[in-house]
């Protein structure tokens, strides 16, 4: 009978929307999939990302503290950490194995391939996932492009110069040591350290002052290398090579004009260090006059000088030639 139906979630004639029975079909969204399952570091509550909010706490509180040697200031406002941010950079920073303290996911992140990457290789690696919301993350990063991914680089631990003549005197092997003068491209250290590693030089000398340092462009660039060649940092780079020379090292400075070229070193096979400077200003005048030979590679004309990086790993390709 009209007006005496026993379905309750009949609508009013009268009304609007019109007569409705059931859902309609207005809860279908609902029974859509979410997706796959975020990893436990990213599930509110679980245990897991508990305990990766205290370990990255435990980091922070430890990159932090005072007294450490050769500390390099990066971006992101932390101090003394460094933030790579950008889906592509922190992908491409974990493939190259750089160290993180721990990578900030935004909440609600649209997923594509480089977040679920970025997602499996921080996970492989160990690394604590944080999610954070999007204003702290504009913080971290002081307002860059970060598409809700970011990376947190601890302090690169610098070795003492030293150190290095050591590594190869406990190896039983002869000292091979690069010192740099005056790069200040992160990518250009990054590449010397690549080549280091290929033709067994035992570590890498920078200056504390107005040089690149061990940032995630250099770690990147060396494509996992600075994980297994040390660098060291000098606060006064001809001291650090008077030092060597008193240690039977013989110093050889690259350079343009150099007394002899590359050909002509008779000094590979001797305990050595090469000298490196910058494309543009070369050698220092204070650090040229410490090396015990200046040392040319020979060049077609028309060029008159190489990049950093290819430089050097002309030079040790012909020492470990020679060695060999």
């Amino acid at each position: 009978m009209a007006g005496n139906s026993q379905r309750r979630n009949r609508r009013n004639p009268g009304s609007k929307k019109g007569a409705q029975v059931g859902t309609g079909g207005h809860s279908r969204r609902a029974l859509r999939g979410k997706g796959p399952t975020p990893p436990a570091e990213m599930r509110k509550g679980h245990a897991k990302q508990r305990a990766a909010n205290a370990a990255a706490k435990r980091a922070q509180q430890d990159g932090g503290s005072g007294g450490r040697r050769g500390v390099q200031r990066g971006r992101g406002g932390r101090g003394d950490k460094e933030m790579v941010y950008g889906r592509n950079s922190v992908v491409e920073a974990l493939r190259a194995g750089i160290p993180a303290n721990a990578m900030y996911v935004a909440q609600f992140i649209d997923s594509d391939d480089r977040v679920r990457e970025a997602l499996k290789l921080a996970n492989d690696m160990g690394v604590p996932l944080l999610e954070a919301p999007r204003p702290e993350l504009d913080r971290l990063t002081e307002g860059g492009h970060h598409q809700g991914l970011a990376l947190q680089i601890p302090p690169y631990e610098y070795a003492h110069p030293d150190d290095l003549v050591e590594v190869a005197h406990d190896n039983g092997e002869v000292p091979l040591i690069v010192v740099l003068d005056g790069i200040t491209d992160p990518r250009n250290l990054g590449a010397v350290i690549r080549s280091a590693a290929a033709f067994g030089a035992h570590g890498v000398v920078v200056p504390e002052r107005r040089a690149a340092g061990m940032t995630a462009g250099a770690w990147k660039t060396s494509a996992g290398a600075a994980a297994r060649v040390p660098v060291a940092r000098a606060s006064n780079l001809r001291q650090v090579l008077e030092s060597y020379q008193k240690q039977g090292l013989f110093v050889v400075g690259l350079a343009a004009d150099g007394s002899v070229d590359l050909g002509d070193l008779d000094t590979a096979e001797e305990p050595l260090v090469v000298v490196v400077g910058s494309e543009g200003k070369g050698l220092s005048r204070l650090v040229t006059e410490t090396c015990d030979q200046t040392v040319a590679i020979p060049m077609a004309a028309g060029n008159e000088s190489l990049n950093a990086g290819v430089a050097t790993g002309i030079v040790l390709y012909e020492v470990a030639r020679q060695r060999a």
